[in-house]
């Protein structure tokens, strides 16, 4: 009785000493693989620039009808991106090569610009279409049979356009601008008018991103 109960004990012992063994491999579960967030993009419109732009400006919008001026300038602004829409500020100076403007017995003669713009818009890729609005400083000369006001006139700015970017820091552009000046006065050597002037600007630009 003896010899046949030491085989079994044994048994029962081993099986015992074994068992928490089975029972942690059975609890054991491999870590839940951690989750990082991905990291935001830049859609590469955002920071400062400064760049350069050519075009004509006309008294008609119609780019092939009545008199046209070449014109050409600077410009410089920042962008941010806010909730995936680019919006920015931008200063610009523009010589607008003597454009004409019709007041009341002949023309007036616009000559220098300076624009300050607010401007949104929504990226698409490396394109970015937006839209601009702001005031304008209009320097104004003396046409052949009026007088006109002496100093800069303000006026308001609309316009629109579509920048694609050229590499990490080149983009170009093409802008349509809308500007309008109330209230310009004039004078014919007889009578005093004022009138609201307005032209419009169509030009091709290049920015370097700093």
């Amino acid at each position: 009785m003896t010899k046949t109960l030491k085989p079994l004990a044994l048994t029962l012992m081993a099986a015992f000493a074994t068992a928490p063994v089975h029972a942690a491999d059975l609890t054991y579960s491999e870590p839940a693989p951690s989750y990082e967030e991905p990291a935001a993009t830049s859609s590469g419109f955002t920071g400062a620039y400064a760049g350069i732009h050519a075009g004509m400006s006309s008294e008609r919008i119609n780019p092939f009808a009545g008199d046209k001026e070449f014109m050409g300038g600077i410009q410089g602004g920042y962008n941010t991106e806010v909730n995936g829409v680019i919006v920015g500020g931008e200063l610009e100076y523009s010589h607008l090569g003597d454009t004409e403007v019709d007041v009341p017995r002949g023309a007036l003669i616009e000559r220098h610009r300076v624009a300050a713009k607010a401007k949104a818009g929504a990226a698409m890729g490396e394109t970015l279409l937006y839209g601009t609005a702001g005031m304008a400083m209009t320097s104004l000369r003396d046409g052949k049979t009026v007088e006109g006001p002496d100093g800069w006139k303000p006026g308001y700015l609309l316009g629109a356009g579509v920048e694609q970017n050229l590499n990490a820091n080149l983009s170009a552009k093409v802008e349509y601008n809308y500007v309008r000046t109330n209230d310009v006065r004039s004078f014919d050597g007889v009578t005093t008018s004022q009138t609201d002037i307005s032209d419009h600007v169509i030009k091709g630009g290049v920015n370097y991103k700093f």
